[in-house]
């Protein structure tokens, strides 16, 4: 049995006197897609902020491809593979698609694999390499983040709401190029309240409610045994 990417163990964390994180325990084996479902103030974006760095636990162990990383720094994750694409999409608005990519080359990866990469995934982009981030459409900018994030050659992936104010068809969009960059061997865990387009590509799924893992299995047995309204009903 191989070393999970990603194992949290019993973690807790709280804002001020409200505990929202009760628990949690989550393994994602390497090389696989999960999915992380569940209704709004389940806990999960607070999840991704501590297994991130951007929060602090109040107890628990966090161990990422079988080291302790609990209280690690953001940066410190991102040098060992974790990578995070929060909800709302962050790119510079500003500065042209291009520009936006090639920024990720001060990190160390020469601007022409960046390129390559992200053009690759997304030939959208290379459409339109020249125009401004900021007045692209809503899964344009989704995918330009997706692309900033994959520049960093990540081992996990932690995508937060994906789908977040976009259009069903460009969901599925993306969610098909999910599913080709964990071909690549990218471990990706995708947090979403929108159930059924993310189960469709994902390997495993878990279902957050209350601030614990309620479920866990494979996508068929949570469609089965979870109600619409844990799993959001839609998409």
């Amino acid at each position: 049995m191989s070393v999970p990417i990603l194992d949290v163990i019993d973690l807790h964390a709280a804002y001020g006197r409200i505990e929202v994180l009760r628990g949690v325990d989550l393994s994602v084996p390497r090389g696989a897609v999960m999915a992380l479902l569940g209704p709004n103030g389940a806990g999960k974006s607070t999840l991704v902020k501590v297994i991130s760095g951007q929060k602090e636990a109040t107890s628990g162990d966090i161990h990422l491809a079988g080291v302790h990383v609990q209280g690690a720094r953001s940066e410190d994750l991102a040098r060992v593979g974790l990578c995070t694409i929060p909800e709302g999409r962050s790119v510079f608005p500003n500065l042209t698609v291009e520009e936006n990519l090639v920024l990720m080359s001060y990190a160390g990866v020469p601007a022409s694999a960046v390129l390559d990469t992200a053009y690759g995934y997304f030939p959208r982009l290379h459409e339109r390499r020249h125009q401004l981030a900021g007045t692209m459409s809503g899964g344009e900018q989704q995918m330009l983040a997706m692309s900033r994030a994959l520049a960093s050659d990540p081992a996990l992936l932690l995508l937060d709401e994906l789908s977040m104010g976009l259009a069903p068809l460009i969901v599925d969009e993306l969610y098909e190029t999910v599913a080709r960059i964990a071909e690549s061997g990218v471990s990706i865990l995708c947090i979403e309240q929108f159930a059924r387009t993310a189960l469709r590509v994902a390997d495993y799924a878990a279902v957050m409610s209350g601030g614990r893992i309620v479920a866990t299995g494979e996508p068929g047995e949570i469609l089965e045994t979870m109600a619409d309204v844990i799993l959001g009903g839609a998409a």
